[in-house]
């Protein structure tokens, strides 16, 4: 066979069938019977199919993406052209890029699901999975490590995020790299790529996200630090914001461990010299706190949990700044 395409499913909704005592749709389907559900699939390449699970995305853990990334790395070797992942959309945008941190070949690894499982009127599974095998095959999105492909729309694995619970365009990135046109991909940038991490140890850090809200004392960053924690991320108000209350435990915690603070808006870098105030992103800066850059919390606790299994914590910083270049 030439080089082919392999789509490899993971269950989720996209492979969700009813129950036979009707309560609710469970994923059962394997990668074979989602291809065959989408005409002309296998026009578009050769197409060589695997079902490593049939689980709902949230019991995808550490081990399963280091597991998928190792058989990446032998399908590639072996010929590949590209490599879909079908999966549920609960966990797409963390999944997707602990794989893109852990990807290094230059083969499109792409990874799509749905929103509407079989069962219901205008499935968006066949179509994502169209849209997926095209940007697989096609040499424009070679060297691009990991995209996401939803809804004719192809997301960068660092910046995807899901937005809905359950609309077909649930899923987000404040800088798509581009679109499906008439089948096609079509990018309107390149986007960075940094060499995989080598992960040493084996469990996943213990790394949890903090989300104050008002008038909260710091009973729970107290609480993170006496159950171990290795590192910490604290998802704060607009450009980074806490209140001063938080401030001296957050300089305290970061003596002990990193401390990385995002922004709880879900858009634009936060910030780093603008509010000066007990609290904010200066004063946090100065207690030893480091920004997330272009990451949410949700992505910014899976690169400082990689960090440091791969010994490298501080490195954070330079990871977590990204941007892309406009095509000319």
């Amino acid at each position: 066979m030439d080089a082919w395409i392999e789509v490899i499913a993971l269950g989720g909704t996209i492979a969700s069938t009813p129950r036979p005592d009707g309560n609710g749709v469970v994923p059962g389907l394997t990668a074979d019977d989602l291809i065959a559900a989408v005409p002309g699939l296998k026009d578009l390449a050769p197409i060589r199919a695997r079902t490593l699970a049939r689980v709902p995305s949230v019991e995808i853990g550490l081990a399963n993406l280091r597991d998928l990334a190792g058989l990446i790395r032998r399908v590639e070797a072996g010929g590949a052209a590209g490599v879909v992942v079908t999966q549920g959309t609960d966990t797409i945008e963390e999944t997707s890029y602990a794989l893109d941190l852990l990807h290094d070949g230059r083969i499109p690894v792409v990874v799509t699901g749905a929103m509407r499982h079989p069962s219901l009127p205008g499935p968006d599974g066949p179509a994502n999975l169209a849209a997926a095998v095209a940007c697989a095959a096609d040499p424009l999105c070679r060297d691009q490590g990991v995209l996401v492909v939803f809804d004719d729309t192809i997301h960068a694995a660092p910046w995807v995020r899901k937005r809905d619970t359950t609309a077909t365009g649930a899923f987000w990135s404040p800088a798509p790299l581009g679109w499906l046109a008439e089948g096609r991909p079509a990018l309107r940038g390149r986007r960075p790529r940094a060499p995989a991490l080598a992960l040493k140890g084996e469990g996943m850090p213990f790394v949890p996200i903090l989300k104050p809200g008002l008038d909260e004392p710091p009973r729970l960053l107290d609480a993170a630090l006496r159950a171990g924690a290795a590192g910490l991320v604290v998802e704060l108000s607009g450009g980074g914001h806490a209140a001063a209350s938080w401030a001296e435990a957050l300089g305290e915690a970061a003596r002990r461990m990193p401390v990385v603070f995002a922004s709880r808006t879900g858009g634009g870098r936060v910030l780093t010299r603008t509010y000066g105030q007990p609290g904010a992103e200066i004063d946090l800066i100065r207690r030893g706190l480091v920004p997330a850059g272009d990451l949410d919390a949700l992505k910014a606790r899976l690169l400082l949990a990689f960090l440091i299994l791969a010994g490298q914590p501080d490195r954070f910083a330079e990871l977590s700044l990204l941007s892309w270049r406009i095509e000319a």
